[in-house]
């Protein structure tokens, strides 16, 4: 049982981790886009 409890803790805790870079790699990525549309927009727009 003490096996099973560990087992869950950690899978908990990886989709936890997972979870939180796939995050925090989808806001990078969205500020990133977002500058790169500003400079365009400038671009076009003088």
């Amino acid at each position: 049982m003490d096996v099973l409890k560990s087992v869950f803790k950690f899978m908990i805790a990886s989709t936890l981790i997972v979870s939180g870079v796939l995050i925090g790699g989808t806001v990078l990525t969205a500020k990133k886009v977002d500058g790169i549309g500003d400079k365009l927009q400038q671009k076009l727009h003088g």
